[in-house]
């Protein structure tokens, strides 16, 4: 287990099931389903919120109707691993909004990135701006993906089972 694993309990990860649910819900709501009272249910929100469990709250938008029509699997090569390359393209990375998803990896790739545009004129503007203009990287691929089988953001939280440190 990862030395940084915050110990939760069942309480702890049944709240943690129903924010990933609906992160709307008021806390009375949220005590209710997890059999708690709104205090103890707020305090432990608030200390996973401080331990850095909970990293924040989002929205999920569809992102074909905001005209991101174009969702690519991007493999990225590097030709050095010099930990200044490595910064300089993780940097880039977060600077790029169409990059919405990037992974140091193992196997043949050394990034994979997800990667939102409109349309493929975007994206090939996109790796002629942005990835081709990297110092060091050597190789790219693209998969175009044609529809999304599954998409969600929810962690397979256990209810059975606590986590432990």
């Amino acid at each position: 287990m990862n030395d940084d694993s915050v110990p939760l309990d069942n309480h702890s990860l049944q709240i943690l099931f129903e924010l990933q649910r609906d992160a709307r819900q008021t806390v009375q709501q949220i005590a209710d389903k997890v059999g708690l009272s709104s205090t103890p249910c707020w305090r432990r929100i608030k200390e996973m919120e401080a331990s850095g469990v909970i990293r924040g709250y989002t929205v999920v938008v569809d992102r074909e109707k905001v005209g991101l029509n174009l969702a690519a699997v991007t493999e990225v090569n590097l030709d050095r691993h010099h930990e200044s390359k490595v910064r300089d393209f993780e940097k880039a990375v977060e600077a790029s909004p169409q990059i919405v998803r990037c992974v140091s990896a193992t196997g043949p790739a050394d990034y994979i990135l997800t990667v939102l545009v409109p349309d493929i004129k975007h994206y090939e503007r996109f790796l002629h701006t942005t990835l081709f203009e990297q110092a060091g990287v050597t190789h790219v691929r693209s998969a175009i993906v044609l529809r999304e089988v599954k998409h969600g953001g929810s962690l397979p939280i256990n209810l059975g089972a606590t986590s432990r440190a």
